[in-house]
């Protein structure tokens, strides 16, 4: 996305390679950088988060820097990782109801850091399916979990071979039945996740009874606090009090991810792997010394890695400790209190169900006549106008045929409370600026295509996935001319349109399989040499 003003042309004009003074290079970076979103001061409530402590970031860069050219692969040659790595691990485990760790049992709460959330729910995964097949499980086995949970989940299912096997929730408040996990339990099962809470609703999953399930069924149970695992052991409800159990401190929970470039406020990526017992955490690993170089161990997915942002969320700890943290929760507490207001006070809008944490999703309000309805993706458009970018999130069908419905998803940092008294009118501002203004229909969007999608191989029913090129057969400029008849490929910087509303129509009125198709497109395009 592009930041008004940004001077492009300047970017984009770059230098030769080999040719640059120092000066050149940074003066182009800085240049680049100005046509991004903005990473401070909370205008975009989505990707970031904001202590809104010049002091952390400057530590966090200060001490990345410290770190730059060592290699995470070996800490036995590189012992300052190693060092790192244990008291983050140690500071982790203890903040989310681990155990010290002792000889004396096998429930020792051990783990790693990793790149990011993505790698540590792909470790889950991978511990949880080679555990299984150790036990003698045979075929594919299931990963059950609420369709909220996290997209890294089905990214893992497909990379490992398992089955993903999702659970509707609620359209009205997002949440899952427990016993609707729990009756989808067998032998089969080599994991089930649920969330602290889930990213599209904030949702808290029924962690305790499921856990519970799981452990009396001998299934793994993993628990993604991966957005929530840094600043929900500080969150209380209204009335002050504090949430039920959901992390290591509930019995049946075999693993927990929490990212520490989240509300943990370090740099990208960087995130924390837990695991009850060490013989869990060792199956994570990969090894060989079937080959004539090095021996080879690797925790974590990557072999050679930086150590830059372990050490910047290690300094941040070593700073803030337990009650810094509480306090930033604190302010992304009272910060997300005055939103939800908000919301509730705007006609034609209501919150979905009842969130957890410093996030939460918009919806239509049904309730209320359809002139006084506010779309939340024409509002979100509304707001990105006026100078705040909220995250549209597409409604989908469940397999139970319930439609989830589209929706503007929030995510509140601690510098949200200092921006509060310009965000709040632009809120109310932009939402009656689209009363009454239908969500925009995607089968429009597609009849607008010129001869409605005839000029692409198989004819407009190739749009509806009905007859024509499936979506694995759409070459890449076929998948181009229809990214181009949308407007979706016309900027030189790769930012998205102005108005986001009739993409997310699109994405919802087309198959998932060709959706899927064109976004990789999309993306591939935009980094692609010109």
């Amino acid at each position: 996305m592009s930041s008004d003003g940004a001077d492009d042309g300047e970017a984009d004009r770059g230098v030769n390679p080999g040719t640059a003074t120092h000066d050149e290079v940074l003066a182009r970076l800085r240049a680049l950088r100005a046509a991004d979103a903005p990473t401070h001061g909370g205008h975009v409530l989505s990707y970031v988060y904001d202590s809104g402590r010049p002091d952390l970031d400057e530590l966090a860069a200060a001490a990345a820097r410290e770190m730059q050219p060592v290699n995470g692969l070996d800490p036995t040659t590189f012992t300052s990782v190693a060092a790192l790595e244990r008291e983050v691990v140690e500071f982790a485990r203890l903040l989310l109801g681990g155990d010290p760790a002792s000889d004396r049992t096998g429930d020792d709460v051990v783990g790693s850091v990793t790149s990011g959330g993505t790698e540590s729910c792909l470790l889950a995964v991978k511990t949880a399916r080679d555990l299984w097949r150790a036990s003698g499980g045979m075929g594919t086995p299931r990963l059950v979990a609420p369709v909220t949970v996290h997209a890294a989940f089905r990214k893992a299912a497909k990379l490992f071979d398992v089955h993903f096997d999702g659970v509707p929730v609620s359209p009205l408040s997002g949440t899952v039945e427990a016993s609707a996990i729990v009756d989808r339990l067998g032998q089969d099962v080599a994991l089930v996740v649920v969330s602290a809470p889930s990213y599209p609703f904030a949702a808290l999953d029924p962690i305790g009874e499921v856990a519970a399930a799981c452990a009396q069924a001998g299934v793994a149970c993993h628990v993604d606090a991966c957005i929530g695992g840094w600043i929900l052991p500080f969150w209380s409800d209204d009335d002050g009090a504090v949430l039920p159990p959901w992390d290591l401190r509930v019995p049946g929970v075999t693993s927990l991810s929490a990212d520490l470039h989240k509300y943990g406020y370090a740099p990208k990526g960087v995130s924390v792997l837990l695991h009850r017992g060490r013989d869990r955490h060792r199956a994570q690993y990969f090894a060989t010394t079937d080959w004539p170089g090095y021996p080879v161990v690797n925790p974590t997915l990557l072999g050679s890695k930086p150590a830059g942002a372990l050490a910047a969320a290690w300094a941040i700890i070593q700073v803030l400790g337990k009650n810094g943290f509480a306090r930033l929760a604190d302010k992304s507490l009272r910060a997300t209190r005055v939103l939800l207001q908000t919301v509730e006070r705007i006609e034609g809008l209501r919150v979905v169900g009842d969130p957890v944490g410093p996030l939460f999703a918009v919806a239509t309000d049904e309730s209320v006549a359809e002139d006084r309805r506010v779309d939340p993706h024409h509002w979100a458009d509304a707001a990105r106008a006026r100078g705040w970018v909220l995250q549209q999130q597409p409604g989908i069908v469940q397999e139970n045929g319930v439609r989830l419905p589209h929706t503007t998803h929030l995510t509140v940092t601690p510098v949200t409370e200092d921006g509060l008294g310009e965000l709040v009118p632009v809120l109310v501002g932009a939402a009656d600026a689209v009363r009454g203004i239908p969500a925009v229909s995607g089968a429009d969007v597609l009849g607008a295509l010129p001869g409605g999608g005839a000029a692409l191989p198989g004819g407009p029913a190739a749009l509806s996935g009905e007859t024509g090129p499936s979506a694995g057969a759409l070459d890449s400029q076929t998948a181009a001319t229809l990214l181009g008849a949308l407007g979706l490929l016309d900027s030189a910087d790769g930012a998205l349109p102005e108005r986001m509303a009739p993409f997310l129509a699109l994405i919802e009125a087309l198959p998932h399989p060709l959706t899927e198709r064109l976004l990789t497109e999309l993306l591939a395009r935009v980094v692609e040499p010109r």
